[in-house]
This record gives C-alpha cells, sequence and structure tokens, in this order.
C-alpha cells in the first residue's frame, strides 16, 4: 500500500475452533512477522492460549492488516476480560487501522461484558496509545522478552474513544 489506504477493512471474529486453516496461518504469519522478525524478539508466540481465544481479523483486499486476540474471562488476570497480540501490518500503520482494531474490539467486549474490566500487556512505547481508549497503567515497568512492557487496566464503566 503506498500513499493511501483504499477501501474498507473487513472485520471478522471467530472463536479459534471456527478458523480456516488459511485464516489460523494468516493470523501466526502477521503475528511472527510483526512481534518476532520486526521487533528482533524470538519468544513463543504460539503459546498455547490461542485455543481459548476469540480473535479479531481486519482484512483488506483478501490480506490480513490486523489482529488480535480476545479473552473473556482470561484466568492469569483475575478472570478480567484480556485482549492481547494486538498488531497491525506495517503497511497500514499510518491509516489508524490500529485505532478501529482496538474501537471494534472495545465496541464487543462493552456490548458482551460490559461490566468487566479490561486489561492488557503492553508495550511500554504504546502507553500514550492506550490511554486515549480509557486504559491506565496498573503495574511497575517490566521487562518481558527484551522489551519494556506494563500492565494497562480499562475499568468498566470508562467507554472512552480515541
Amino acid at each position: 500500500m503506498s500513499e493511501q489506504l483504499t477501501g474498507e477493512i473487513d472485520w471478522q471474529w471467530k472463536p479459534y475452533h471456527e478458523l480456516s486453516m488459511e485464516e489460523a496461518v494468516a493470523i501466526f504469519k502477521l503475528r511472527q512477522d510483526v512481534f518476532i522478525v520486526e521487533q528482533d524478539c524470538p519468544f513463543h508466540d504460539i503459546d498455547g492460549e490461542d485455543d481459548e481465544a476469540i480473535h479479531l481479523m481486519g482484512w483488506h483486499n483478501g490480506k490480513l492488516v490486523a489482529t488480535l486476540r480476545w479473552f473473556p474471562a482470561y484466568s492469569k488476570y483475575g478472570n478480567r476480560c484480556a485482549i492481547g497480540r494486538i498488531c497491525t501490518d506495517p503497511s497500514v500503520r499510518r491509516f489508524g487501522v490500529g485505532r478501529e482494531l482496538m474501537k471494534v474490539a472495545l465496541q464487543r467486549v462493552d456490548t458482551e461484558f460490559p461490566d468487566k474490566e479490561i486489561k492488557i500487556g503492553a508495550q511500554l512505547y504504546l502507553k500514550v496509545f492506550y490511554e486515549r481508549f480509557g486504559f491506565k497503567q496498573s503495574s511497575d515497568v517490566y521487562d518481558e522478552d527484551g522489551i519494556d512492557h506494563i500492565h494497562m487496566i480499562r475499568p468498566a464503566s470508562n467507554v472512552a474513544s480515541a
């Protein structure tokens, strides 16, 4: 994609067991390209938790350009809602696709679980981005795979927009 993003993003939600092989491969490839290759961070992206998640995919002209996974009740976060593995293809980052990805995700959480907090583990440099959606830092900075991270929580009663 060059100077502008033409056409709409096709947003699709699917639990893991309903993903086609092509969709699962596209998700894992995008996450690998962003988290492992681009960020030069060898880690186990396929962590055995994807099968418990509901996956949001953003397709543009047949290519997966954005994805995240959502856990309605994530035991590691005290059964709060959790959103993770949030990533966009570098080719669409200047066009607001990351903001739209979060808006679509938060709309669903707010609709299905309006009384639940949402917790994320965010890369520190994205703190302001997530604050625009009502998230607040809830931990000290910690190292995860060589990258500074923080936990952030969005209160259930806060329906923010970016």
